[in-house]
């Protein structure tokens, strides 16, 4: 059995109000083992068996929309693949961990796409942006809340969907995997 996240985006934000022990329940039905929520934000840890991650994610978004009427996406990632999202990230450490952040990406960013983005955001804010795999590292320098580079600007340059974490979150969901 492999350790999996599921990153769900826009879960208890927007309106898109869920309770994580339905969470848990929904994902218990569907046979998954060892499931647990962690912080009240739509992130679920489970094991099952290894398979790639794309899938899995198919499988949580039709989940969501059957169970619940939700639409939104799950970025599922391997313990090892949050433990990069933490350690790769070029801003950790530099940052403030709770403004440097991973965006699970549903794939790879065409890399035309996000120097078009960065050219897009330059001069509009403090940020700093890096590219990884199936993710984008962000540094927020002063803060999300008040940020120009938003899910949806971000979202609508690379053409694919995204959910972020930060850094401090990352680490304890990362220890909580085992």
């Amino acid at each position: 059995m492999t350790r999996y996240c599921a990153f769900f985006a826009a879960i208890n934000v927007g309106g898109n109000r869920l309770t994580m022990a339905d969470l848990r329940y929904a994902f218990e039905r569907e046979e998954f083992e060892n499931v647990e929520t962690v912080v009240a934000s739509g992130n679920v840890l489970f094991d099952f068996d290894e398979r790639p991650t794309e899938g899995l994610e198919e499988l949580f978004a039709y989940m969501m929309k059957d169970r619940f009427d939700m639409t939104t996406f799950a970025a599922v990632r391997t313990r090892e693949e949050v433990r990069s999202a933490v350690e790769d990230n070029p801003f950790t450490g530099i940052g403030q961990d709770h403004f440097v952040h991973t965006l699970f990406l549903e794939r790879d960013a065409d890399p035309e796409h996000f120097d078009r983005m960065v050219a897009d955001h330059s001069g509009r804010g403090p940020e700093k942006i890096a590219l990884g795999p199936r993710c984008l590292y962000i540094d927020y320098v002063d803060g999300v809340g008040g940020s120009k580079l938003t899910s949806a600007f971000i979202e609508r340059r690379l053409g694919c969907r995204g959910t972020a974490r930060n850094v401090r979150s990352l680490a304890r969901i990362h220890s909580k995997m085992g």
